[in-house]
């Protein structure tokens, strides 16, 4: 048997073994939380470089069909509606003048052939006229002139039109307003003619294949389809552009009018490579000579009582620009684009204009 003395000194060599022992470095290999750590390491392996093509294919996957996914898109989108060119002995251009704005009308289409001649029975017709603004009235010559737009529906209708709708796109107020506030909504309306609202669930993207600097934009679908489109723009000074004429009133028929603004003259050029009326009829009754677009104040207008008609609108915005803004051609930037795309002439000594009263 162990004396007490013999027992406590065994105790303490013991512990003081153990704590060694214990604070050996030969003890780490042992220590259990290293020997757990690849189970709490796994996680990250979601990362390894071999897993990071698999997670970036799988998007790559979804792509085609994405970008094939172009429903508002018109594939080789056309104008069932095109110009009628002129037949041998009937003039390129023709100048209207006269007193009442509808016989003017009538006189301008009569000596171009005839309403018969773009427009057929059963024919679906769209007017095309511009009524920017809900502000003014006609008589400060930044809309259409409504007895225009009325002797227009009546000509169409008596050539057997199935129907005959007017509509343009304002920048300034709602359509329903300047609809009404221009005028044209009654005058049309009376002699059995239709105010299209364009919304925006029927434009359609297209492509400009022959467009310099524009290459597609949003189109309303029924200009592209109608059997008849007549553009009647009023004439009319621009701040940018410096006239609005035929030419410029396609931007009325696109949704996105602030992109045409990038680059305007080419891109008012671009729009009519595609968008190519039947027939083309400057409204000159009234003239805006100053702060066009919208003008504001009767100082500025002078009454002409003129309508110009031709199926080229390079033709009829550069005869225009001549008699009222007194500027040769090419010196108004999409005119002379136009003019160099082919898309018209203005060589007027080679074209026949003639004169007509009404």
């Amino acid at each position: 048997m162990l004396s007490r003395r013999e027992f406590l000194r065994l105790s303490a060599i013991y512990t003081v073994s153990t704590i060694v022992a214990a604070c050996s470095p030969q003890s780490v290999p042992t220590i259990a939380p290293p020997t757990s750590m690849p189970t709490t390491t796994t996680v990250p392996t979601i990362v390894s470089p071999t897993l990071i093509p698999t997670a970036t294919t799988a998007p790559a996957a979804t792509v085609p069909p994405i970008a094939a996914s172009t429903s508002t898109v018109v594939a080789k989108a056309t104008m069932t509606a095109t110009p009628v060119p002129p037949s041998a002995g009937e003039p390129y251009l023709v100048v209207a003048r006269g007193t009442t704005p509808g016989a003017i009308v009538r006189a301008a289409v009569d000596a171009l052939g005839g309403i018969r001649k773009f427009v057929k029975a059963g024919n679906d017709v769209i007017l095309k006229p511009n009524i920017c603004n809900a502000q003014n009235t006609f008589e400060y010559a930044s809309t259409t002139n409504p007895e225009v737009m009325a002797e227009l529906v009546k000509l169409c209708l008596e050539a057997g039109a199935k129907r005959v709708r007017v509509m343009d796109q304002p920048f300034s107020g709602t359509a329903n307003i300047a609809y009404q506030r221009s005028g044209i909504k009654d005058a049309v309306e009376k002699v059995g003619g239709v105010m299209e609202i364009m919304t925006n669930a029927k434009y359609v993207s297209v492509d400009f294949p022959n467009g310099r600097d524009l290459k597609s934009s949003k189109v309303y679908q029924d200009i592209l389809k109608a059997d008849v489109v007549i553009n009647v723009p009023i004439a009319k000074h621009h701040g940018s552009a410096q006239v609005t004429l035929a030419m410029k009133a396609m931007m009325g028929v696109i949704q996105d009018r602030n992109d045409i603004h990038t680059a305007l003259d080419q891109r008012i050029a671009d729009l009519n490579t595609l968008l190519k009326p039947t027939l083309h009829i400057i409204d000159a009754i009234r003239v805006l000579t100053k702060n066009g677009p919208t003008g504001g104040s009767l100082d500025y207008v002078m009454q002409a009582n003129t309508i110009i008609a031709t199926v080229d609108p390079v033709a009829a915005d550069a005869y225009t620009t001549q008699l009222f803004f007194k500027k040769k051609p090419e010196q108004i930037g999409h005119i002379k684009y136009g003019a160099a795309m082919g898309l018209g002439r203005f060589d007027f000594q080679n074209l026949r204009v003639k004169e007509v009263a009404a």
